[in-house]
């Protein structure tokens, strides 16, 4: 997943930004650390607990600008992490199929080490 250049670089951006909004918070409106990286990433994946939100008039119009840069950031890393599954999950089952095929028409005879799938099955 991180040889994926896009993947990776993208993984780096997310990481930026929510060291970026972490600092932000915690000398804007002074929360500490955890509190700071906390809202960070409940307000870029949209959960918003409302447990803590911006008091100062410049930490409300950080928020706007960050939810509509970082999100967009966050939405393209999730994309990528999910093309990523799913050409895994496709390629292990292109890699399988032979041996289940087998397996289903021949019962739990031993698989050939040739090609299975160009071979005609012979019927009962």
């Amino acid at each position: 997943m991180f040889k994926e250049e896009d993947f990776r670089s993208l993984f780096i951006l997310v990481g930026i930004t929510l060291a970026f909004g972490t600092i932000v918070y915690h000398n804007i409106e002074g929360w500490g650390w955890l509190d700071s990286f906390y809202f960070s990433v409940i307000t870029l994946t949209t959960i918003g607990y409302g447990d803590i939100s911006p008091s100062t008039d410049i930490g409300k119009i950080f928020t706007i600008m960050y939810v509509f840069m970082g999100l967009g950031i966050l939405v393209g890393f999730v994309t990528a992490t999910g093309d990523f599954i799913q050409k895994r999950r496709q390629k292990r089952v292109a890699n399988h199929s032979a041996p289940t095929q087998w397996l289903f028409s021949h019962g739990d005879q031993e698989v050939p080490d040739e090609d299975v799938t160009t071979q005609p099955q012979e019927k009962d």
